[in-house]
């Protein structure tokens, strides 16, 4: 992976990082200072957000620490497991986040319950974003047996050298 690849994705990382944790502080205070006003429920689903973005931001930190693996040439070890499980955990959080703002917000669709049927939809096709990075985890895991392999082969063949 070449340098600008990794400056232009830790740059993409920090500025997504970063608008999240805004969308945080501005639903923060939207909680502590801006009242309901009937029309929508909108604390839970500040709340919500707030939580969504937590998820977006620990996919963030381990993308970011991934790409770290990566640049050290380490990413085929066992410690990148914990990143690749914290990824998958991260997006199946922000699935049943999303399936949250569906429930919250079907009742209002009730003269158009299509849209409450395409959330549905989205929120699918999150959870299998997370099954992609599960069958990728798994090659991950047949990758780094293979690597131990190769260096138990290449010390024996340095025995006999």
């Amino acid at each position: 992976m070449g340098k600008l690849t990794v400056h232009a994705l830790r740059a993409v990382l920090v500025v997504v990082l970063a608008g999240t944790v805004f969308v945080q502080a501005s639903m923060v205070w939207a909680l502590a200072t801006d009242p309901e006003d009937g029309s929508l429920p909108l604390t839970p689903l500040r709340v919500i957000t707030i939580l969504g973005m937590v998820s977006a931001q620990v996919a963030l930190v381990c993308v970011w620490r991934l790409v770290t693996m990566v640049r050290r040439g380490t990413v085929f070890s066992h410690a990148a497991f914990r990143y690749v499980d914290g990824m998958i955990g991260a997006i199946v959080a922000a699935a049943l986040v999303w399936f949250a703002v569906t429930a919250v917000n079907a009742p209002g669709q009730r003269e158009d319950p299509g849209v409450t049927v395409i959330m549905g939809g989205v929120g699918v096709a999150i959870l299998g974003v997370a099954l992609i990075v599960l069958v990728l985890r798994m090659l991950l895991v047949q990758a780094v047996a293979r690597d131990v392999e190769a260096t138990q082969m290449q010390a024996e063949l340095d025995e006999v050298i």
